[in-house]
């Protein structure tokens, strides 16, 4: 792996950086490329820095994109944030620069780039980005920039309560709330969601099913979305609703998509789940990833997978 110094370094020699994350895009991987991108653009106010890829509607209270033409690619430096595998960068042309790095947090199963950082022991993305900056004397941790960078931490550390939380994740979010950003406005923001949200929560209740392992699912299709009046991106704000269930131990979520195929949402209490993601399609963490299925038979080999990771985890413990 490559040290933060010579990340720098690299930065250092291009005038033009373009900076990308993942599609259908997080806090933290809206966080932790704009916290960058005004980093950069402070340290280096003669250098162009652009952030590129589709805008999230439900968060762009938190982040828009730049119009990043062909042109912008020759001779650039490219930099993707919190995005494990090339499939999953949100803009093709991602390789069309003079150099590429990647820096990440996830499980280190495609090692792609001329330069990358990989922690998976960091909370998210953006606590990576808030240790570059510490690390550089070239480098500032603004005021604005905290901002991104703490939203950024508090969507993957779910407001601080999953285990992926260290001393060190909360030490880089004291040095934030050092600065003055707003975080009870950051938090009043990842809390809020739309009556139709909020009724989507009370469907998926009823929808759930719940195997006596503590493996749980729920599928969440086409009928129901418009029935409430509700996209694929607002269906994504129920994905850890199940884990509020003192019964539930680890979940599926399946949400169809428009192509009649499904976007699965894995996560768990304890039992490691990526594996599973891993056969179909997807990844990330060991207890939050993502995945596919083609139809909702597929779906039901991942919960009946499912239900034995769990039962194996708890014939273990």
């Amino acid at each position: 792996m490559n040290k933060f110094a010579d990340i720098i370094e690299t930065i250092k020699k291009y005038d033009r950086i373009i900076i990308l994350r993942h599609q259908n895009p997080d806090p933290d991987a809206l966080g932790s490329q704009k916290g960058l991108a005004l980093t950069l653009q402070a340290a280096f106010p003669e250098k162009t820095i652009l952030i590129g890829g589709q805008n999230a509607e439900g968060l762009k209270w938190l982040s828009t994109m730049d119009h990043v033409k062909n042109d912008d690619f020759k001779g650039a430096l490219v930099i993707t944030t919190d995005t494990a595998n090339t499939p999953r960068v949100d803009d093709n042309r991602y390789d069309q620069g003079d150099f590429l790095i990647k820096i990440d947090h996830h499980p280190n199963d495609e090692a792609y780039g001329d330069q990358l950082y990989v922690n998976t022991d960091a909370s998210s993305s953006s606590e990576i980005i808030a240790d570059l900056i510490a690390s550089s004397s070239d480098l500032t941790l603004t005021k604005e920039a905290a901002y991104y960078l703490y939203a950024g931490i508090v969507g993957d550390t779910g407001r601080f309560m999953y285990p992926a939380t260290t001393e060190h994740t909360m030490c880089v979010a004291g040095r934030f709330l050092s600065l003055g950003i707003d975080a009870p406005g950051i938090n009043q923001k990842m809390n809020e969601i739309t009556l139709q949200q909020a009724k989507l929560q009370g469907e998926l209740f009823d929808r759930l099913k719940i195997d006596e392992s503590g493996a749980a699912m729920a599928v969440i299709d086409d009928d129901l979305m418009n029935k409430l009046g509700i996209n694929q991106e607002q269906a994504n704000s129920v994905v850890s609703t199940p884990g509020r269930l003192g019964e539930v131990f680890a979940w599926l979520e399946a949400v169809q998509k428009h192509d009649d195929t499904y976007r699965i949402h894995l996560r768990s209490k304890g039992p490691v789940i990526n594996e599973l993601a891993k056969e179909h399609d997807g990844g990330g963490h060991p207890l939050a990833s993502g995945a596919n299925a083609k139809d909702l038979e597929e779906v039901d080999q991942m919960y009946k997978k499912l239900i034995k990771i769990v039962t194996d985890f708890k014939k273990g413990e």
